[in-house]
């Protein structure tokens, strides 16, 4: 199995939380979510062009938007990155000859040095204003995103494959109708931050290999284009979520709340977690183990088993791992306990009523049943509530909390009643006094 990490939380790895109160006064309020989500979508693609390790960005109630960028030191820079305003372009295929000479001058800068690079004859025409490499296959036209005003999903009458709607406004439908006008029969590239919005293989460039460039089959009037040749709904909802994100739908201002966490905090403080974590697990098994004896010593090999899968589901799920999210985790442990001391509770019950420890363990799950189902549903119901409408801090609470409380029943109801079968079937068995609690 391939070595996974734990996502650990802002609180813990150390970085920026900022929170931002978009003004969705002009939005109509039917709108407004589908507003939101695509402000959520517009700033994880900034901020992931950036190359911020996995950043949590979410919308919180009608109009909040929470921002946690791990690692990050500085809390202008986030916000820079953050209020930019996105940059939509399009870009039109280059000559033959001038892609060819670029191709061929990128050859001559592979293995070199950036001294040996410098020092190539006219190695300056491949690169653009801002000092990145020019796109070998395409160039930026003076069409860009401030002349779209809108594109929608629509649906070709005949095939019913699904279409993506572009309208220019005035000033850019002139700009449009000279741009498709020298390039009939070529593509035109749409990028988003400098990323290709169509890009499908990842490469950061429109060529043969991507499954749809957008084509120019004639030149276009009126300001209104169809990108065709989509292959899913879900791939054109995608392209005419990303077309509207040339700007911000909404304005977000300066953040409400930003704090920085500092990564040597964050670490004291997960020590601190961990070892009462560690110390709280100890106490438990061993309050069960004196108390309950045996019974209690399966219960506390059946939480190392629990801990340990829980674990390994935060891992493979990706749960990440705030302070908030290990106090749910020793919370849900409590919770395993909780469990098995009204399992045993009812097994001493029925013990002194005269039954066999076989027809005891049996009936003493069997009534215990009841209340755990119901003590555990009430906790979920209120995990999942704090889950949906909490912020992060608290959803990472909500979301170990609820893992571990499911895990629990089946480590109580299904692990320790194993344990409990097979045992009473050996020599232990016949050592009634060992299976009783203390009185």
């Amino acid at each position: 199995m391939p070595e996974k990490q734990f996502n650990m939380g802002l609180d813990i790895k150390g970085g920026v939380h900022l929170e931002y109160a978009a003004d969705l006064s002009s939005v109509a309020e039917d709108q407004r979510p589908v507003v939101m989500e695509g402000v959520k979508d517009l700033i994880e693609r900034r901020i992931n062009s950036y190359g911020v390790a996995e950043p949590q960005i979410q919308v919180s109630g009608e109009n909040r938007l929470i921002v946690e960028l791990p690692g990050i030191d500085s809390i202008q820079d986030a916000i820079d990155w953050i209020g930019a305003t996105p940059w939509l372009s399009f870009s039109e295929e280059r000559t033959k000859e001038e892609s060819d000479a670029l191709i061929a001058k990128m050859k001559e800068m592979e293995g070199k040095t950036a001294e040996e690079i410098m020092a190539i004859p006219d190695i300056a025409t491949i690169f653009e204003a801002s000092g990145t490499i020019k796109n070998p296959l395409y160039k930026e036209t003076e069409l860009s995103g401030k002349y779209l005003e809108k594109a929608t999903l629509a649906f070709d009458p005949n095939t019913g494959a699904p279409l993506v709607l572009l309208k220019f406004n005035a000033e850019g439908s002139k700009i449009f109708e000279q741009v498709t006008e020298r390039n009939v029969g070529k593509s035109i590239a749409i990028y988003l931050d400098g990323l290709s919005i169509i890009d499908t293989n990842g490469d950061n460039q429109i060529n043969a290999a991507d499954r749809y460039a957008p084509n120019v089959n004639e030149k276009i009037s009126g300001g209104e284009a169809q990108i065709t040749g989509i292959v899913s709904v879900k791939e054109a909802k995608t392209l005419v979520k990303r077309l509207n994100e040339g700007a911000l739908p909404v304005p977000l201002g300066s953040p409400i709340t930003q704090q920085k966490i500092g990564p040597t905090l964050g670490a004291q403080s997960f020590d601190l977690a961990v070892r009462a974590g560690i110390y709280g697990f100890l106490m438990v098994v061993i309050f069960m183990m004196f108390y309950y004896r045996l019974p209690g010593l399966l219960a506390s090999l059946a939480l190392v088993l629990y801990s340990v899968v829980l674990l390994a589901i935060f891992k493979i799920m990706g749960v990440t791992m705030s302070l908030a999210g290990i106090g749910g985790f020793i919370l849900s442990v409590g919770m395993a306990v909780d469990a098995n001391v009204l399992i045993f509770s009812r097994m001493r019950e029925e013990l002194a009523s005269g039954k066999s420890l076989a027809a005891s363990i049996e009936d003493g799950f069997k009534r215990a049943w009841p209340a755990i189902r119901d003590g555990n549903f009430t906790t979920i119901v209120v995990a999942l509530i704090l889950f949906f409408l909490g912020t992060s801090f608290v959803k990472g609470f909500a979301a170990t909390l609820t893992w571990g409380i499911l895990l629990s029943m089946y480590s109580a109801i299904v692990v320790t009643r194993t344990f409990l079968r097979i045992l009473a079937q050996t020599k232990l068995g016949k050592a009634i006094w060992i299976w009783k609690p203390l009185a």
